[in-house]
């Protein structure tokens, strides 16, 4: 493989995992400005790789990870991460309070449930890749995802949750309003 499409390739999985890899980022307790130097240096990292590796997806993952724990370790980093905690995710001005209730349910988790619920949904990782990148056993990742999972809907009052049978996924409606008037 050349130059150019080592860089192509590189370029097209920049484009495809940025935006997973700062929200990943975020989930490991990172600023935004912070996920986005360690995203920059990991994918420096990736194109200094004279040629692309039979995993590039996986390396970057896992090279993300590294370098976002790393960072996390200073003491400066860490002060400034405090302030920035009560913007976990970006703002949306069209975002609900029911979507605004599950972001700060989903910052309040505990890091290594919170780790797995992002690469779970967002990633769209299994629980046997998860458990290669964290270097768990996938049930310890299922029961993380599991008991994270639960901690949110505890959390989120006026929720009924039950399954849909089609795709086995769950789905939440939130509860109405009671009406005023009489029957």
């Amino acid at each position: 493989m050349n130059g150019d499409e080592h860089f192509d390739r590189c370029e097209k999985l920049y484009a495809t995992k940025a935006a997973e890899l700062i929200l990943y980022g975020r989930a490991l307790g990172l600023s935004h400005g912070e996920a986005e130097d360690v995203l920059q240096e990991t994918f420096l990292a990736l194109m200094q790789k004279p040629q692309l590796l039979l995993k590039p997806e996986h390396y970057c993952m896992r090279s993300f990870r590294n370098r976002a724990l790393n960072y996390r370790r200073s003491l400066w980093r860490r002060f400034t991460r405090e302030l920035e905690s009560q913007r976990w995710f970006e703002k949306s001005p069209s975002e609900s309070p029911a979507e605004r209730a599950a972001m700060r349910c989903l910052a309040e988790l505990p890091l290594e449930q919170r780790e797995v619920i992002v690469l779970k949904i967002w990633h769209q990782y299994t629980f046997e890749e998860i458990g290669e990148l964290l270097e768990i056993s996938p049930n310890t990742g299922a029961g993380r995802y599991r008991y994270g999972l639960q901690k949110i809907k505890l959390q989120l009052e006026g929720a009924a949750y039950e399954r849909d049978e089609l795709t086995r996924n769950s789905v939440a409606f939130l509860a109405a309003a009671t009406s005023g008037g009489k029957a």
